[in-house]
């Protein structure tokens, strides 16, 4: 077989069959490699390829979800080695599962491309460079303590004015694209929200409706407090006892998405601990990717005789605070807010939960919100957890795609419901354009404020400082 690299049309590759097979899954090893029956329910229809990112990048086949089930099959014959260019098609997946929502066949692909990944891991070995920029991740994104020290500095860099100083001395230039990426994603730090702490129990207003436990999350907690603290504040008033246990830590979603399953699995069963004894009756995320991956850890958890059951127990109980809101209905009074939200779906919220009308649903409750959907809605903003900053350059073409979709319904805010989908479309904007998680747009019209005049103020301010600074502009 012969196949064309993404990078370079010219050049052509011939692949060779590796030299020793024989462990019974080709190139993977036993341990969970990609099912042949999920992978021969592909009929190659190519429903799914309008809704691919890398796809509509590149026209690749190979880049696409039936030619990246077709490279399963050929890794699972052992008609192909584990090299850097098999390898390549699989990272430029974003996981965003849009071509499970598409696939007329049921197509799993969802878990055919989580068998892969860790398979990758296990199997592969990659470049001293991409191994020390991955390490560099995950010693710093599942672990809130080092993102808040990490604050601290990108704090100091941004009162310096340190893009700026980047830019004007033709340094940021001459850095690698995926440090570029690092200093042009880095949320902003306000030093007076690092030491806020989601309290352990907040009670009900009123008559308790329902004991929930809340996932406060890594990044979240940190560079989105406000987030946090306005999803207590709105459980709360929809009659929910709200528990957030001091001791949870990293979900492990990230990792799970990169295919780092023992990081996975290990913070999988340190979360289960930390929730076992709580009593809640639901588990709530307002984090689209973590989320996901809390209502995996039946799967996740499937070989562990200690944790099985209990994971499927946990998993049960996960939901969306939209999903729950929807569910429980309102009884808190709002008050208006008077603008046009356009909604952007989470890829691991509207494909991989398959939770799309919840949110409208819950945002439609705000009297004088008038919210638009945005074109090519099915397809990925580019970040997708650590893929902006592994895969900057696609996800950069896929960013600035978004914004110019968000940009032709002229909206006067945006709502989504994960951070890095926030992060990455700030990155790209043109402009100040106010930006919220759902569930900010709900606790502002239960208190009765305007977070969208507030947030416009808020911006008049910042241009005020920086027209002040000597030599800005």
């Amino acid at each position: 077989m012969t196949q064309p690299t993404r990078h370079d049309e010219n050049q052509r590759v011939t692949v060779e069959p590796p030299a020793a097979v024989g462990n019974g899954a080709g190139v993977f090893d036993l341990h969970h490699p990609p099912s042949d029956d999920l992978i021969s329910d592909c009929v190659h229809c190519g429903f799914c390829l309008p809704t691919c990112p890398t796809y509509l990048l590149w026209g690749e086949e190979m880049d696409s979800p039936r030619g990246r089930i077709y490279l399963m099959k050929i890794g699972r014959e052992g008609s192909v080695p584990l090299d850097d260019t098999y390898t390549q098609h699989f990272d430029a997946c974003l996981g965003c599962m849009a071509c499970v929502t598409a696939c007329p066949s049921g197509v799993q692909y969802d878990k055919l491309i989580e068998a892969v990944r860790p398979q990758l891991e296990r199997n592969h070995s990659r470049r001293w460079d991409d191994r020390a920029f991955r390490g560099m991740i995950f010693s710093l994104f599942p672990y809130p303590s080092r993102l808040r020290v990490a604050a601290v500095f990108g704090a100091a860099y941004e009162r310096i004015g340190g893009h700026r100083l980047l830019e004007r001395s033709g340094l940021l230039k001459f850095l690698p694209k995926r440090l570029q990426a690092v200093e042009a994603l880095m949320p902003p730090a306000h030093l007076r929200d690092l030491a806020k702490r989601t309290p352990a129990f907040t009670p009900a207003v009123g008559t308790a409706r329902r004991r929930v436990g809340f996932l406060t999350g890594c990044v979240q907690r940190v560079f989105f407090a406000d987030v946090n603290a306005a999803t207590v504040r709105v459980l709360s008033a929809e009659g929910c006892d709200v528990v957030a246990p001091r001791k949870q830590r990293c979900c492990g979603a990230l990792s799970e998405h990169a295919g780092r399953e023992p990081e996975a699995l290990d913070r999988a069963r340190r979360l289960i601990d930390a929730f076992e004894d709580t009593g809640v009756d639901t588990i709530v995320s307002n984090v689209a990717g973590c989320g996901s991956s809390l209502k995996e850890y039946a799967r996740l958890l499937r070989d562990d005789p200690e944790y099985a059951e209990r994971a499927a127990a946990f998993s049960a109980k996960v939901r969306d605070v939209s999903e729950l809101l929807a569910e429980l209905g309102p009884v808190a009074p709002r008050h208006p807010i008077e603008a046009t939200v356009a909604y952007h779906d989470a890829c691991h919220l509207g494909h991989a939960q398959g939770v799309r009308a919840q949110p409208r649903a819950v945002l439609g409750t705000i009297p004088g919100l008038q919210m638009t959907d945005i074109p090519e809605a099915e397809i990925c903003c580019g970040s997708a957890g650590i893929y902006n900053l592994v895969n900057p350059e696609p996800a950069e073409e896929l960013g600035r795609r978004k914004v110019d979709n968000v940009l032709s319904v002229s909206p006067d805010a945006l709502a989504t419901s994960n951070p890095g989908c926030l992060l990455q479309i700030r990155r790209y904007w043109p402009g100040d354009l106010p930006m919220f998680h759902p569930v900010e747009l709900l606790d502002a019209s239960i208190r009765g404020v305007d977070p969208i005049a507030a947030a416009g103020r808020r911006s008049q301010d910042k241009l005020e400082a920086r027209t002040a600074e000597p030599g800005t502009f």
